[in-house]
């Protein structure tokens, strides 16, 4: 089960329904089932502090992904950055929706596997985003 929780400041994800069906779809494209999954909005000094705290690192992010899965049940907490990703999001020409699902969907993916530590990784990574982004488009349209 999908939830979303205010963290610091309000989860403004909009289309929930269609987000967590889709991101039920992301994991079983990775043949895997999507267990309990909670996606927290921070502020950037809310996921500083847990990226100090847990991963000692003392920089911003947009995501911090806790990992909680069993076998190929993923579940986990996606502690989103809604300051880091609406930035992001500007940076990128596209809209704060739309850089969220990114967000969400590489969240999944790190439950699912995925790295990001090398440049290898980084591009698998990301192609992997756009692929379930095109996705979220496709099988999920308002």
């Amino acid at each position: 089960m999908v939830v979303f929780v205010d963290g610091d400041v309000p989860c403004n994800v909009e289309g929930r329904r269609r987000v967590k069906s889709w991101l039920t779809s992301l994991a079983k494209q990775h043949n895997c089932t999507l267990g309990d999954l909670s996606v927290v909005s921070c502020s950037d000094e809310e996921l500083l502090t847990y990226n100090r705290q847990y991963l000692d690192h003392d920089t911003y992010t947009d995501i911090i992904t806790f990992d909680h899965s069993e076998g190929k049940t993923l579940s986990g907490d996606l502690m989103i950055s809604f300051e880091r990703v609406l930035e992001n999001a500007e940076s990128h020409g596209v809209g704060l929706q739309e850089e969220l699902r990114r967000v969400m969907a590489h969240g999944v993916l790190h439950l699912a596997g995925f790295k990001d530590k090398t440049p290898d990784d980084v591009r698998a990574m990301r192609q992997a985003e756009d692929h379930a982004l095109q996705m979220f488009h496709v099988e999920h349209p308002a």
